[in-house]
């Protein structure tokens, strides 16, 4: 793939393991000069480390930062322009939920999870906003999940949260647009992650393969595909809608569940 984005500079929030470190592999493959973050310095320095390895002569950026933390967003923005000068695409991929129903959810959850959802973008958007407004190709993409449409009673303060996060995404797109700057997301199904691992882990039935016990999830779950979906799928999504790939794209929102989303 040629995603005309060789010596850019692109940002990724979160992008210590899973599709945030996916996405960063991605963007290297295509020549992009990366800087990314996360909170734990142990986990940034094994990332940056596997990236150098895979690719030596790339320009990368790693730098410890709570994207809640709004002094610390800023000084991770300064931190990219002095490196690099500009940035072109910012991927918000920081974020997880929190699991349980209406009766079990306490107030301070209500409260994270819409600060996380909403200010884990505002942050790194308004750090980043004076820069990507003098690129030519510039992007924000943000990682979302089907709960935004597709609510679960089990996860009911984050699909809250994250159903506020397509309504913010949406009038980004619309109020950036004249500025150049293409908003979009996607919203994930069930995709394989060190969660997921950890519960493999300690299964009941050890005589269940990985492939085996994350099919029967699916099974169980209804995805079409009968799977969980792979860190690098979303990540490939998040590298076409960040690009001048999608050029003409925005305020859309991809669908990367296998299947799983029921609406139209």
């Amino acid at each position: 793939m040629n995603a005309q984005i060789e010596d850019r500079v692109a940002v990724v929030t979160g992008g210590s393991s899973g599709i945030g470190f996916e996405t960063l592999r991605l963007l290297l493959g295509e020549g992009a000069k990366v800087a990314f973050c996360g909170r734990d310095d142990d986990r940034l320095a094994s990332a940056l480390a596997a990236l150098q390895g895979e690719y030596p002569e790339a320009e990368i950026l790693a730098q410890r930062c709570d994207v809640l933390q709004e002094e610390q967003v800023k000084q991770f923005a300064a931190a990219v322009a002095e490196r690099f000068g500009g940035v072109d695409m910012l991927i918000n991929n920081a974020g997880q939920g929190f699991v349980a129903h209406f009766a079990d959810t306490p107030r301070e959850a209500w409260l994270h999870e819409a600060e996380l959802k909403l200010f884990g973008v505002i942050n790194p958007l308004q750090a980043f906003l004076p820069w990507l407004e003098r690129s030519d190709i510039a992007s924000v993409t943000c990682v979302n999940s089907l709960l935004a449409l597709q609510p679960e009673e089990h996860m009911i303060a984050t699909s809250a949260a994250r159903a506020a996060l397509l309504n913010m995404t949406l009038t980004l797109s619309k109020d950036l647009v004249e500025k150049g700057i293409r908003v979009n997301s996607i919203l994930l199904g069930m995709v394989e992650s060190g969660q997921w691992r950890r519960r493999f882990e300690n299964r009941t039935d050890k005589s269940q393969s990985w492939p085996q016990w994350t099919g029967e999830i699916a099974r169980k779950r209804g995805i079409p595909m009968g799977r969980l979906g792979k860190p690098q799928e979303p990540a490939q999504a998040l590298l076409f809608l960040a690009s001048p790939l999608a050029s003409f794209t925005t305020g859309a929102a991809l669908d990367v569940s296998g299947g799983f989303c029921r609406h139209l």
